[in-house]
């Protein structure tokens, strides 16, 4: 049995941070990080058949043409994504009653829609980005044995071209799900990886008051490449998402629409198309498949 230590719950039987039940969430989820864009996606649906919210973690479950999808909003970064994950995984896979695992497990479809800017010339403004990869940079994974979810030989490859500093924990690899790559994919999307970031300023190669421990780290990530795969774009949720989702058994695909353009220094005139225009075409695949 799981200690109530270990899986808090709320009185109502809910989960602690996320303020949820099993019968509230679907089993095709849409992840955001702004509690405001939560509904920027649910105003496409037919009906909307539950609606809470705690903290930061907004979440409606709806109708949109037939498909019952949830949409929850996570917060940001790495930290809030384990959060995020592990209750949503104790909803469908632990007995919250008895407290024990569940024999049958259940696999939650997840995929994340973000912003972000692009670290190439040829990925312009107003394009899509998916995922093929999550480099975590944030050391939060390590947490866990990843060892068999993650991309050893791409890691080593990164530490060394970079010369990266091990003080700041190994940075870990892991691929997005096929299954949700299939369904999403069309000529609309670039490839690449996507770097994860434990936090926005010195660790994505921001200074303002403070030095940074790499002031080259962000040249150096522009021109890294493995195999046929190089890095497209930096945030901060992707890796934790595809890390936890590949441990637990979901699947998982974090998209973004490119609103910035850092090597020729160009900005979305219009992000907010950018940003429908992905959401449209996501609600579209994931209800047809």
């Amino acid at each position: 049995m799981i200690q109530s230590s270990e899986l808090i719950l709320n009185p109502d039987g809910s989960v602690y941070h996320l303020n949820l039940k099993p019968e509230h969430i679907a089993h095709d989820i849409i992840f955001v990080g702004d509690q405001n864009r939560v509904e920027k996606i649910t105003q496409f649906f037919d009906s909307i058949e539950f609606s809470t919210q705690k903290r930061e973690f907004k979440t409606q479950t709806g109708i949109f043409k037939g498909k019952r999808i949830t949409v929850m909003s996570t917060g940001i970064g790495p930290d809030n994504i384990d959060i995020v994950i592990n209750e949503l995984d104790a909803l469908v896979n632990i007995d919250l009653e008895t407290r024990q695992p569940k024999e049958k497990l259940t696999s939650l479809n997840i995929i994340r829609i973000g912003t972000s800017g692009s670290l190439h010339a040829d990925i312009p403004v107003d394009s899509f980005v998916m995922s093929k990869f999550g480099l975590g940079l944030d050391n939060m994974l390590r947490s866990y044995l990843i060892d068999e979810v993650s991309n050893i030989e791409m890691e080593d490859a990164f530490v060394q071209h970079t010369n990266w500093d091990l003080r700041k924990g190994k940075p870990y690899v892991i691929s997005c799900s096929e299954k949700l790559e299939k369904i999403i994919e069309s000529d609309k999307m670039h490839k690449g990886i996507t770097a994860t970031a434990g936090g926005f300023y010195g660790p994505q190669g921001r200074v303002l008051r403070l030095d940074i421990q790499d002031e080259k780290l962000n040249s150096k990530m522009d021109n890294f490449k493995f195999k046929e795969n190089r890095i497209t774009n930096l945030e901060m949720e992707t890796a934790a998402i595809y890390g936890l989702s590949a441990l637990l058994g979901h699947n998982a695909l974090s998209l973004n629409a490119i609103i910035a353009n850092r090597a020729n220094g160009t900005f979305s005139s219009d992000p907010y198309k950018a940003v429908d225009e992905l959401i449209a075409y996501t609600l579209e695949k994931l209800a047809t498949n």
